[in-house]
């Protein structure tokens, strides 16, 4: 089976492979084996057009997607032997020698026909994964030597990509003009407040996942602590990691505990703390005695 998931320069998108999981589903259904053809780009350790033997198929499946260009030709040429089927895909061109070199093509929509619905609509349920927001910075120049903001980021990163989460990048700058960015702090609540977890190095970063009840897996990116450290300890908060301790072992810990039971009552239960009437002050709480006093002596 392939689709543009399969070819060195095409692309995997999550409704190719979707659909992908429903034919899949279809062809175990019949008791047919088969073999999946990956970009070596997406899946390295899967089949690869390089490594297979046309000789050893007698059929070939090209999956969703449209079906147009030199890389579905070469399929013809390369495959002549077998029997060739399309199913779920669009026809733009259909005496394209894309199309017609298919022996049948189960369309989703082409000219003259009637639609059907996308492959990756009937695709089989997939289990929940969690919704994590990162949350970096890599400013805070005003720390000089003790930054360590592209080591964290590079390590957080790195560490982030091989978790089996949905990762959301996040900025608490607000923009009115940039439609990326949010342009109020209501809109970027609303964003946290549907999260599972924040992953972190900035202390509004922090704050903010509290506020909304998200635990959040904060990194000190300054050498011996600062801002971020001094604002878990107001804040009650021990998911932290200092930036000398960024192992991967103490990342996994905190990672497990932020999405347990524990970590999140924790989180709702100090969010709930900054709304009680008997909150712990702030430094705003003696902001009128200051004005009320004379100059610095």
């Amino acid at each position: 089976m392939t689709g543009w998931f399969s070819f060195l320069h095409g692309e995997a998108t999550a409704g190719d492979v979707l659909a992908l999981r429903r034919v899949e589903a279809v062809l175990r259904g019949a008791g047919l084996a088969y073999d999946v053809v990956w970009s070596p780009g997406f899946r390295s350790d899967g089949h690869h057009f390089a490594d297979v033997d046309p000789a050893a198929y007698s059929r070939l499946v090209f999956v969703c997607g449209p079906v147009h260009g030199p890389q579905v030709e070469e399929l013809h040429r390369r495959f002549a032997h077998c029997v060739r089927v399309a199913v779920g895909v669009s026809v733009v061109d259909p005496g394209s020698p894309a199309v017609t070199g298919f022996h049948r093509v189960l369309a989703r929509d082409a000219a003259g026909t009637g639609p059907t619905l996308d492959l990756a609509a009937r695709a089989p349920a997939l289990p929940a994964r969690p919704v994590v927001g990162v949350v970096l910075t890599h400013g805070q120049h005003e720390y000089g030597g003790q930054r360590r903001h592209e080591e964290v980021a590079a390590e957080l990163t790195r560490w982030l990509a091989a978790k089996d989460c949905a990762r959301l990048e996040l900025e608490t700058r607000l923009d009115a003009h940039d439609w990326r960015l949010c342009g109020t702090p209501a809109q970027l609540e609303s964003v946290l407040a549907r999260l599972d977890l924040v992953v972190t190095d900035r202390l509004h970063g922090m704050v903010l996942a509290l506020r909304a009840g998200v635990p959040a897996l904060a990194v000190d990116p300054v050498a011996g602590g600062a801002k971020v450290s001094a604002q878990a300890r107001a804040c009650g908060w021990p998911a932290l990691v200092a930036a000398e301790r960024l192992e991967e072992g103490l990342l996994e810990h905190w990672w497990h505990w932020c999405l347990a039971c524990g970590g999140r009552d924790e989180a709702a239960r100090i969010g709930a703390g900054f709304r009680a009437v008997d909150a712990a002050g702030d430094a705003a709480d003696g902001l009128v005695a200051a004005l009320g006093a004379g100059p610095a002596g």
